[in-house]
């Protein structure tokens, strides 16, 4: 996906700066991942979670820790495990002998930036314990609904190579996710640059010059002007027409959903707000489909044992569906 949208313009261009001054803070400590931080940036405003999915040692995890401590926000991490229990993500009924009675500790899950270490080494079970948190935000035990934080984003990390130890993320669950986003190994300079600032003394481990420079206020303020954004009936039909399109794709055995087409339409608010754009345009619907979709459409087994991919086939729809004028 495009690194940063165009210059803001328009009304609320102060609060779009104030958003915007996240990502210069996380390029204090991450450097070259700039699509993966706009990413990120983009789930928070539409309120939806992220799946970041990459080898070991390209700042996944240094990149969401970065990303909240710029948004001032309560962070906690869950380690994934195959010995995890649902309980120790969204808590449990502790007994309490001086009151005999039972009272609920909360789990991590009740933060505003729950970042999720290595999703898929934790069985379904397990991961389904996030499933009412992250659609509902909110955590059922024992007849009591408990509301989470506001706001509430999910950032779970996966290696792509490495099977052994690990599980398949039910489709139920990868749904749950607004946008998947590659971290790649940096650019040449950009890794050159990584070892400048270690050689300069930089430790990963210790974020003091990233400061806090957007309040919790005006985080609900942007994601309630992200979702103001318009849409012409021209481009929630162009939005149809492209789900449409993955569901009649010879190589696609499940197709875009409709919640996949709502997704769509609210990752791309949220692209147009951060551009200073009153509404979206193809041009959003554009750049958001791939990280929105590619997670969402399954390939029919003889297209993957041809070496077919998802983002080659989301290219080809892109390419051969109308686009309104």
């Amino acid at each position: 996906m495009p690194a940063a949208p165009p210059a803001p313009s328009g009304g609320g261009s102060e609060l779009r700066q104030a958003i915007a001054r996240v990502r210069d803070e996380v390029g204090k400590a991450v450097v070259g991942q700039e699509g993966a931080v706009s990413g990120l940036l983009i789930a928070l405003l539409a309120r939806g979670h992220v799946l970041l999915e990459g080898v070991p040692g390209v700042a996944k995890t240094l990149m969401v820790r970065t990303f909240s401590r710029a948004l001032g926000l309560d962070t906690k991490r869950v380690q994934f495990t195959p010995d995890l229990m649902p309980g120790d993500v969204s808590g449990s009924l502790i007994y309490d002998a001086k009151t005999g009675e039972f009272e609920f500790r909360e789990g991590p899950v009740f933060t505003n930036v729950l970042l999720a270490d290595e999703i898929n080494r934790t069985p379904p079970k397990t991961q389904s314990a996030l499933l009412e948190a992250m659609e509902e935000r909110q955590v059922s035990s024992d007849g009591v609904t408990r509301p989470l934080p506001d706001p509430f984003l999910v950032c779970a990390t996966q290696n792509p190579i490495e099977h052994e130890g690990t599980y398949t993320l039910p489709e139920a669950q990868l749904d749950r996710f607004l946008i998947k986003l590659i971290v790649d190994v940096p650019a040449r300079d950009a890794e050159v640059a990584v070892l400048r600032r270690h050689a300069d003394g930089f430790s990963p481990r210790s974020l003091e010059e990233v400061r806090p420079v957007v309040s919790a206020e005006e985080i609900r303020a942007a994601q309630e002007a992200a979702a103001a954004v318009t849409a012409t009936d021209d481009v929630l039909a162009y939005i149809v027409d492209l789900a449409r399109a993955t569901r009649q794709s010879p190589s696609v055995q499940v197709g875009a959903s409709p919640r996949a087409a709502t997704a769509l339409l609210a990752a791309a608010k949220a692209w147009a707000w951060l551009g200073g754009y009153p509404a979206i345009t193809p041009d959003h619907v554009q750049a958001m489909l791939v990280p929105v979709w590619r997670h969402r459409i399954q390939l029919r087994p003889d297209a993957e044992i041809e070496g077919v991919s998802v983002d080659a086939v989301l290219g080809s729809v892109l390419q051969q569906t109308r686009v309104p004028i």
